[in-house]
């Protein structure tokens, strides 16, 4: 499976269990990565056989900008259900950066990576005679 890969999109959410970080809100940064078949795209040249990456690009912003969550992890999650929505993603790798987390020691960033999967094809079952 190839892949398609948009890194470092941020925007500002109101992600957290604190209520500072719902109030005041942080960046978010996302990386999304992609497993597409891009050989009907790359033979016949045309992008709605591949990943429209500028419109799952603008999907993600909105997810951070969306309805607040507590974990960082749910937010991850919900990103994963958004790009799985486009037909020739088959996995989604999805990275939720929080560089400004509220730990109080120095640090450079706290991250979450998940891998997720649309359900394999099952074939029709046979028509009755």
């Amino acid at each position: 499976m190839d892949k398609v890969a948009l890194h470092g999109l941020r925007a500002t959410g109101h992600h957290g269990v604190f209520a500072h970080e719902r109030e005041n809100g942080q960046t978010f940064v996302v990386d999304v990565e992609m497993s597409v078949d891009t050989r009907p795209a790359a033979t016949t040249d045309e992008l709605a056989r591949t990943v429209h990456y500028g419109v799952v690009a603008e999907e993600v912003v909105a997810v951070i900008q969306g309805e607040p969550v507590d974990l960082i992890e749910t937010l991850a999650e919900r990103v994963a259900a958004q790009v799985l929505e486009h037909e020739p993603v088959r996995e989604v790798k999805v990275v939720v950066h929080k560089p400004d987390a509220p730990i109080t020691v120095p640090f450079d960033d706290v991250t979450i990576t998940i891998v997720r999967s649309r359900p394999p094809l099952t074939p029709d079952p046979p028509a009755d005679r």
